[in-house]
């Protein structure tokens, strides 16, 4: 007799925490597969670091493989679940398509960059969702900075300095507090003209910051980051964003390069496409994670509306905790439906909440009780280490160093910035240049197909929020020659020099502005011929 196949997708904190508990409770009696863009688990709370240079990158990251070893891995993007025939159709990394049936089914697909209809937001914002935007910003910033110090224009040196973060939640507040003592750092180091120092501006529309926690935890937040030097906007937001900085609703116009778009999130558009019924975009399930009418489905994270029991009439919010506990309840009831076990219904306790402020400060309720300074930060760390399911030891040593060392302020060059649009169904993964259209797999899951433009799937037409960008623009595809542009000729994806030749062996003549390489020519970039004011924004 075969064994039954449990498809989960998605690996965030409610897939992942499934998938741990089902592969310890089968113990080889069910084939569990796991449906997911990437190869790791992204632990999202310390995303922040990682863009202020604490954290290195894979610290945050933890291998499916390596600490799921019954959890078989497939690589890919769902995009159609034929729910009639228990199938999943998915896109591969290299545009492969391919199809998983499955005997349970389990929707974990978590949340996406959250859009408003503000004009010039999708061309110029960038979101923090995934590694690929956290990689961009670290770059980015480093890279503002850099500018401003070699610049003699004040108005230029202030631009590039200014950093604006929208969104007072729990992301845009410790974006904000990191990203000024890492700016604070480099400064330190590399000065800017006679009384500039950087920038950073949190806006929100709300009256206080962290709006959706007690509010001494608020007010402990807001002290600290207006100590800090963070320019504390409420009820504040932008009305419009331009190439050349943001026009917010007071009226007042802020020349910058930077924006960082916090506002929240939203369920991933794969729970809306199945035609199930919704609550605000996240599937309705009942408090077992099962969707009504398909029993073999379940549904738990960010993607799903579970009846928050405590509150009747009401559901639980989209954070990390809540996900995390959906994930055990969603294992334990998979594994009943099968014989093991009895049901459970998904009830919560509030267990306190932490916000990194960087350094030693932190805002912290554990339990119910109020912590700020040292002591908040300290509880902050301690419950980050015990939450990760992995790299702790990494974690810990990389804050260490953090603390007897200087960062290391350099730009790696890593993620472009057309490369990490705002408008996209998957902030994990990075946009690769020149991949062909015919990526997403048919509707029957057989093999590629071209799908229609302006359709989901599909690659947005230009200008238009959520498409490609128009050059030069931040948050678009930079011009030639740019800080983050296309690769120099004669470099790996860029064009050659005379001398080379194509595949034919025919050789290849250099293009106009190109001079002969030499002994004081390098075969490397182009000269510069675009205004220097429209660097990477």
């Amino acid at each position: 007799m075969s064994r039954p196949r449990i498809v989960i997708v998605g690996a965030g904190f409610a897939g992942y925490r499934t998938a741990q508990i089902l592969s310890r409770k089968a113990r080889g009696r069910a084939e569990i597969v796991m449906l997911n863009p990437t190869d790791y688990f992204l632990y999202l709370p310390l995303l922040p670091q990682v863009a202020a240079g604490i954290l290195e990158p894979r610290r945050v990251t933890v291998s499916l493989s390596g600490t799921l070893p019954e959890v078989k891995l497939v690589l890919g993007e769902a995009g159609r679940i034929d729910l009639d025939a228990r199938q999943v159709h998915y896109t591969g990394p290299e545009g492969e398509g391919g199809t998983l049936s499955y005997d349970r089914l389990v929707l974990a697909a978590g949340s996406v960059n959250k859009l408003l209809p503000i004009p010039g937001v999708a061309e110029h914002a960038h979101g923090f969702r995934g590694l690929p935007e956290a990689l961009y910003l670290r770059d980015h910033v480093t890279r503002q900075v850099e500018l401003a110090a070699a610049t003699d224009e004040p108005k230029r040196c202030s631009s590039r300095c200014t950093f604006v973060v929208v969104g007072a939640g729990y992301t845009g507040t410790e974006v904000a507090a990191h990203g000024q003592l890492f700016t604070d750092a480099q400064v330190a180091k590399q000065p800017l003209r006679t009384g500039m120092r950087p920038r950073w501006i949190l806006l929100d529309i709300a009256d206080r910051v962290l709006p959706e926690l007690d509010e001494r935890l608020s007010r402990t937040a807001d002290a600290v980051l207006r100590e800090r030097g963070v320019d504390v906007r409420m009820g504040t937001s932008v009305k419009e964003a331009t190439p050349d900085g943001v026009l917010l609703t007071d009226g007042e116009f802020v020349d910058t390069r930077t924006l960082v778009w916090c506002v929240g999130v939203r369920p991933d558009p794969l729970a809306e496409s199945l035609g199930l019924p919704m609550e605000r975009g996240r599937l309705l399930v009942d408090p077992h994670l099962q969707v009504p009418g398909r029993p073999e489905v379940f549904a738990c994270g960010d993607a799903a509306a579970v009846p928050d029991l405590e509150n009747p009439g009401s559901y639980t919010p989209m954070t990390a905790q809540h996900a995390w506990r959906q994930g055990k309840v969603c294992a334990h009831n998979i594994a009943a439906s099968f014989g093991d076990g009895q049901r459970q219904a998904y009830r919560h306790k509030d267990l306190g909440f932490v916000v990194d402020l960087g350094g030693a400060k932190a805002a912290a309720n554990p339990l119910g009780v109020n912590l700020s300074g040292v002591a908040a930060g300290a509880v902050t760390r301690g419950y980050h280490l015990a939450a990760m399911p992995g790299n702790r030891v990494r974690v810990a040593a990389d804050w260490l160093l953090d603390a007897v060392l200087p960062r290391q302020a350099v730009q790696l060059g890593l993620v472009r910035s057309w490369s990490v649009p705002l408008d996209t169904a998957s902030p994990e993964v990075a946009r690769v240049p020149g991949r062909p259209l015919g990526d997403t797999p048919s509707p029957g899951g057989a093999g590629p197909a071209e799908p229609a433009k302006n359709q989901p799937g599909a690659e947005p037409a230009r200008n238009q929020p959520g498409g490609e960008p128009a050059r030069n623009q931040p948050g678009g595809e930079p011009a030639k020659n740019q800080p983050g542009g296309e690769p120099a000729r004669n470099q790996p994806g860029g064009e050659p020099v005379k001398g080379s030749t194509d595949a034919g062996g025919k050789a290849l003549a250099p293009p106009p502005d190109q001079p002969e390489p030499g002994p004081d020519v390098a075969p490397g970039p182009v000269r510069r011929t675009d205004r220097p004011s429209q660097g990477d924004a």
